[in-house]
């Protein structure tokens, strides 16, 4: 395993390093009151030390943060395999802007180190591009990155998303780039992304190192032998294609079922997005009549709103409530965690 292993074409922030001369600054980073440079500094300590895994603090999107453990070998494969599909060079330019805290932004590190690209760190901020004119061959971002950098995208090559669903306002706004922005697919437990498509088209190309199928609930499962022994059985609703391709089609916990009809929040969302200015997202509460009935939430002040706003929906995709949020509460990636933001 490359485990003490540096390609010799990796570069950070412009500067060739040994393993010594990684850790030593590693180690100073560690210690120092940039967040982000802190959290830099312990995964590559975590990295380089004698234990075969990474400890990494989970999203809590669906539950509580807790604290699990990355094989390393895992996180080789799955570095790999994302050159690989991705087709990003040795020597290409990539930079970091996402929190190494999570494993998006750890991963990101692993495949430049191993990878040997040419990889500038840089603080996890709004807008990350901002007074950067470099042109990079490969970014990785989350949506509220994306679109606070639209104007900057000119200078990326390859852009992968993840970390949160990519709104259908935010992929038209992208198709009028000559960037190839991917849309990715993954979680915790598959060690980032097994899957990807392009922004604007439907079906999720699964990496080489992964295969899928359903259960009988219509659920994705994901074997990926190489990062996790076991079948990971998700809560998402999907359409298969084939082992190597499949059509999301929302969360198999955010179904609602009002008065016996199934309604999909997300495919309903889909729909409004058009028509809605704000972060917003569809969900339930409990209804004496209905048992469950379904209920708009926007993150904004109260205000009127337009006549047509349900007009693209079927007669029973139409919300019985709306209510306003000033500020969603979300996890620490940015996904927000729709029960709590429910009144």
């Amino acid at each position: 395993m490359e485990l003490n292993y540096i390609h010799p074409s990796f570069e950070l922030n412009g500067v060739s390093y040994s393993v010594e001369e990684l850790v030593a600054v590693a180690h100073d980073w560690s210690t120092g009151k940039e967040e982000y440079l802190v959290d830099l500094g312990t995964l590559v300590l975590q990295w380089f030390n004698t234990n075969d895994y990474v400890s990494l603090t989970t999203s809590g999107t669906t539950g509580p943060p807790k604290i699990i453990q990355l094989k390393k070998e895992a996180m080789l494969y799955s570095a790999k395999a994302t050159g690989a599909f991705f087709d990003v060079q040795t020597g290409s330019n990539a930079l970091l802007c996402m929190s190494t805290k999570f494993v998006g932004g750890k991963l990101m590190f692993i495949r430049a180190l191993i990878l040997g690209w040419k990889l500038d760190v840089m603080a996890p901020t709004a807008r990350p591009l901002a007074d950067n004119s470099k042109v990079y061959d490969f970014v990785a971002m989350v949506p509220m990155q994306v679109e606070n950098s639209l104007v900057e995208l000119v200078n990326v090559k390859k852009l992968i998303i993840g970390g949160a669903k990519v709104n259908k306002s935010l992929v038209e706004k992208l198709q009028l780039l000559d960037t190839l922005v991917y849309e990715t697919y993954g979680m915790t437990e598959t060690i980032t992304h097994i899957a990807a498509k392009l922004v604007g088209t439907d079906v999720f190309s699964v990496l080489p190192h992964a295969n899928v199928s359903q259960d009988d609930r219509g659920c994705l499962v994901i074997s990926a032998p190489t990062v996790n022994p076991d079948l990971v059985v998700t809560n998402d609703l999907v359409e298969v294609i084939s082992d190597k391709e499949f059509k999301w089609l929302g969360r198999v916990d955010n179904v609602v079922n009002s008065g016996g009809v199934k309604l999909f929040p997300e495919q309903i969302e889909e729909k409004l997005s058009k028509r809605i200015p704000y972060r917003f997202f569809v969900s339930s509460k409990e209804d004496e009549y209905l048992g469950n009935k379904l209920v708009l939430v926007i993150e904004n002040t109260p205000y009127q709103l337009p006549e047509d706003l349900f007009e693209d929906l079927g007669k029973y995709e139409k919300p019985k409530e709306v209510q306003f949020v000033q500020k969603f509460v979300e996890t620490e990636t940015g996904k927000i965690i729709r029960r709590k933001n429910i009144q």
